[in-house]
This record gives C-alpha cells, structure tokens and sequence, in this order.
C-alpha cells in the first residue's frame, strides 16, 4: 500500500524540547519563565521544533568570521518552516593561529558539540563549519548524540590575486617564502602578496583540508546540495543557509538522524569522492574518526582498495590548475559526483529525504577542464595512495598526484632530522650534507613527539 511509504511524523509531545518546556510540573515552569526571560512567550518554544545553530564564529577564525550573518539566514529559514532558533557558540578550532595544532581542539569541538546538544533543549541543529577541524569535529558530536543536523559550510574563500597572478591560500605562501629567502622577492613584493592571498572570509580555496572535508560532508548526505562548493561571500550561501534551516525542521519531524543516514556505504562514497577530489591526505585521519562515532570501522585497506579504482577528476591545486571559485562555477561537487555516479553507491539516503542520486540527478559539468569525467581523467587512479615498507610497516599516506611523476619512484640518500628544533637549527646550514635527491625524514614529530599530530606548516 501506497501509506507504507509515507513517513511518520512526531507529534509536539515527542519533540525532544517538550521534556523541557511541555510539561505541566516545576521544572517546565521554570524553563518556561527562563525563556520568557529571553522574550520568548510560550507560543515560541511550546510543541515547536527547537534548532540549535552551533556556530563556530570567532574574532580568531578569519574563516568563519561571516557566520554571524550565515547564522540569520539558518534562523529565517526555521522560523519560516514553524521552528525556533537558538544560536549557541562553541569552540572555533580555527586553523591559522592555534598553536601548536588545532589537531588537540578537533575532539574537544565534538565533546562540546556533543554535550550542547544532549544537555539542552534541543530537538535537531544545523552545524556551522569549515575551517579544516571544525568539520570533523562538529560531526563527531553529532554523530555521537544523534539528533537531526544539518550541516552547512563556511564556504571557500575567493582566489587571490598578485599583480595579475591567481594566488592559492595555504600552498602558494610556501613557493613564494623560498623566492623571498632565495632573494627574489623584495620586501614589497612580499607585502602586496599578503596582502592578496586571502581576500575575504571562507576557508583555503585550495584543494586542501577544508574544501576536502565540506565536499566529503555533503557527500555523506548532510548538506543541503551544493553547499559545499559555493564561495562563502556568493549570495547563493546565504540563500542556501535559509534553505537548510527549513529542512531542519522538516527532519525534526520526521526524525531524520544521522544513524539513519550515514553508513558504511556513504563513508565508501565519500573515499571515492576524496580520491576524485585529489583531496587532502588529513581526510584519512578525519573520515576513520568520523565513523567510529558510529561504529563503523574503516581500515587503510579499504582507502588502498577504493584509490587504485576512483580515478583523479578534479582539476585543483596543489595536484591542478584550478581553485574552488573555478570548481564552483563549473558546476561544483554536484557535477563532479553527477560525473562519476556509475563509481558511487547513489541509492545511500540524504538529510533531504531523497537518495544521493537524486540530489545529483540534475547537475551538469559546464568546464570539463575544472572537472572531468572517468573517460577523461587527469590520472587513471586517486589522488592518494597508502604505502608499506620498513619505514611505515603499519601504513602511511602520500598525495602522489600532488607529485611529480620523477618523485613516485625515487631512491635517494635519507638526511634524518630527529626533532623539529634539530631540523630548524640545521636545514639552512650551506654545509649541510643535502642533495637534490635527498629525502628528508622528520622524527619524533607526530601524534605523541610533536605533540598533537601537527602538520608540516603548523610545526
């Protein structure tokens, strides 16, 4: 029959909320008398769906320093469905300034995340991120309270421009110090590229931590579609922030969680869209902790197995030519995902009611240079690979695209550095022992020597 298809929807007193508010006894009263404190009256809070908008806005984050602003469009979008919005703050994880990693704040994000939600009135939220572990971590939380969320990136920063010169933020400061420190570079040459390099708020437009990870969280399903990829100062955010605040409240109703929405099948989605991407190697780190929250067990071996398959299709720096506001207007993750759907699992459910393939079904490649499709892919396999060998006997992980092909089959004299301060002290020694073909190995610089896991430009 037709009505075993329709979905059950709670009624107000199965709302999570009306434990807090909907009750006729001391403890509702004084919630109740709390939020009129606030300029609530009863009709706000009383069998309506209360969101939580977890907002990571923060003076120290420059990613996120639009939020604010994404935060009322959240907040239009629920009380136009019939919600109520609260906006509640929780640690930014932001990238740039934390030292000495922001890797240490990731779990302490999905704690927080975690614990505003199960300890407050809360019946779904909408999860405001970006900045490379906010992501992870506010989905850690969510994941492990499992309530209806959304979740809605920053967005990318537009490009940066020197003189004419396309900039990428996060990668290209690193070719640009060895010119200044080869004595290429004038001091004002040096301050008109700060100056450029990262010209509004959103997160690195590279290809690096955070546009892999928004693009792998709307491919888990838990984005409004094509949120990951718009630019976070395009109108098209705003627009699609209110959208998500709609369907957060649809999915309170009909109790959409994560649970029931993200499984083994997503995360192996979301690794073949991670080597399509030519995405970040931290992905690895960030997806193998994701799904433990729900008990889904991710070996190297399986990332091994879905890379020598998935081949490279997006055209982005570091391993391309292009940037995210490229990737965007050429059609953004919804095509490249649409371009490969014959490589995914297109029947896993969404956080809008319909199927991944369904969400796709409409998106089209409109640059086939950004964004390629398998029978013209820019390499035959995924951006990452996973080693072995009596150096990494347990596994590591190397974004060979990012490489030249001279690189992928190399021997070399090792130079062995045997802590960070020991490298520093000695790397711009001109007597150093140092050849083009030297391989330079860091020690004691992981998740326990450095401490924390930092990566190299945070060390």
């Amino acid at each position: 029959m037709a009505s075993e298809n329709i979905p059950v929807r709670k009624t107000p007193e199965q709302l999570r909320s009306w434990r807090w508010y909907g009750r006729d006894e001391l403890r509702s009263f004084g919630h109740r008398s709390r939020a009129k404190q606030n300029g609530w009256g009863s009709e706000d809070i009383v069998g309506k769906p209360v969101i939580g908008i977890l907002n990571t806005w923060s003076d120290l984050n420059s990613c996120h320093m639009h939020l604010r602003l994404t935060a009322d469009a959240v907040k239009r979008g629920i009380l136009q469905a019939g919600g109520h919005p609260m906006e509640v703050p929780v640690m930014s994880a932001g990238e740039m300034l934390t030292k000495p990693t922001a890797m240490f704040h990731r779990n302490f994000l999905a704690m927080e995340t975690e614990e505003m939600l199960r300890a407050n009135p809360i019946d779904g939220a909408v999860l405001l991120g970006g900045c490379d572990k906010s992501t992870p971590g506010l989905l850690m939380g969510a994941f492990s309270m499992d309530i209806p969320v959304i979740y809605m990136p920053c967005g990318p920063m537009i490009k940066g421009n020197w003189r004419g010169e396309t900039l990428g933020s996060g990668s290209d400061v690193w070719k640009y110090w060895d010119e200044k420190r080869a004595g290429n570079l004038s001091w004002e040459q040096w301050c008109e590229i700060e100056d450029g390099i990262a010209r509004s708020p959103g997160h690195c437009m590279t290809m690096g931590t955070a546009s892999t990870l928004t693009a792998l969280a709307e491919t888990l399903g838990l984005c409004i579609p094509g949120a990951s990829s718009i630019p976070a100062v395009d109108s098209a955010h705003t627009r699609i922030a209110a959208a998500a605040g709609r369907q957060i409240v649809e999915n309170v109703w009909l109790d959409r969680k994560p649970s029931g929405i993200v499984s083994e099948r997503s995360f192996e989605n979301a690794i073949a869209v991670d080597m399509a991407l030519g995405g970040s190697t931290n992905a690895i780190v960030h997806l193998v902790a994701m799904a433990g929250r729900l008990g889904i067990k991710l070996p190297l071996e399986k990332f091994d197995e879905i890379s020598r398959k998935i081949p490279l299709l997006a055209n982005m720096r570091p391993a391309g030519k292009y940037l995210m506001e490229e990737f965007f207007l050429a059609g953004g993750l919804r095509a490249l995902l649409n371009g490969m759907r014959e490589l995914l699992h297109t029947d896993v459910p969404t956080i809008t009611g319909k199927t991944l393939g369904e969400d796709i079904e409409d998106a089209i490649i409109h640059d086939e240079d950004v964004i390629r499709t398998p029978a013209n892919a820019l390499q035959p396999d995924g951006g990452t690979a996973i080693l072995r060998g009596n150096l990494c006997p347990d596994g590591a992980v190397i974004k060979h695209a990012a490489a030249t092909k001279e690189l992928c089959t190399h021997t070399g004299p090792a130079l062995v550095f045997d802590s960070y301060a020991e490298l520093k002290k000695n790397i711009d020694d001109m007597e150093l022992d140092v050849t083009k073909d030297s391989v330079l190995i860091l020690r004691n610089a992981g998740p326990v020597g450095a401490p924390g896991m930092p990566e190299w430009g945070q060390l």
